[in-house]
């Protein structure tokens, strides 16, 4: 919607003819991790871009220091399974991989777990020279869950996805 006020994000129209969404995640403290309300935003802002006929591509970008480091474990340790698949946790989180404007991931510094996923849902990543990819969930027990297993084979092959997502090893640019 027009003029709408985020918590999680920077959004604007940029580029000479202001026909290029920007769409900045911004918890820096948090290292861009993606909170259910970041996600949310980001849904928002992406159908006020892809509904906006004066935009013909959308990037979507982090900080310096992290594109998004994953998704928000705080927010995520004390749910149990069935709370997860009864609420729909995940659900939308594929907005990114069906919008109908060319999205384009501007990374830079982490782009792990959930972030790599978000990253792979976009339809061209730019890497920056600092650009760290990886799927460290196994660090902790569990397994990438927003489609990475399958990004990440097309992506970049399935010996090095086996690799990445078995050890939680990251890539760099």
């Amino acid at each position: 919607r027009a003029g709408a006020v985020f918590q999680y994000l920077l959004v604007q129209k940029t580029g000479v003819q202001k026909n290029v969404g920007l769409i900045q995640l911004n918890r820096p403290q948090a290292l861009n991790a993606l909170c259910e309300g970041l996600m949310a935003e980001l849904r928002q802002a992406l159908e006020a871009m892809e509904s906006d006929s004066q935009v013909g591509a959308i990037v979507l970008t982090g900080s310096q220091k992290a594109f998004a480091a994953g998704a928000d474990i705080k927010e995520m340790q004390n749910k149990t399974f069935q709370e997860c698949y009864n609420s729909g946790f995940l659900a939308g989180w594929d907005k990114v991989s069906i919008v109908r404007k060319p999205v384009i991931a501007a990374v830079n510094g982490y782009a792990l777990g959930g972030g790599c996923e978000l990253a792979m849902m976009c339809d061209i990543i730019y890497a920056g020279e600092k650009a760290q990819f990886g799927q460290p969930e196994i660090l902790l027990g569990t397994i990438p869950g927003a489609g990475g297993t399958q990004r990440l084979t097309r992506a970049v092959g399935k010996s090095l996805a086996m690799e990445m997502v078995l050890t939680g090893d990251r890539i760099s640019a």
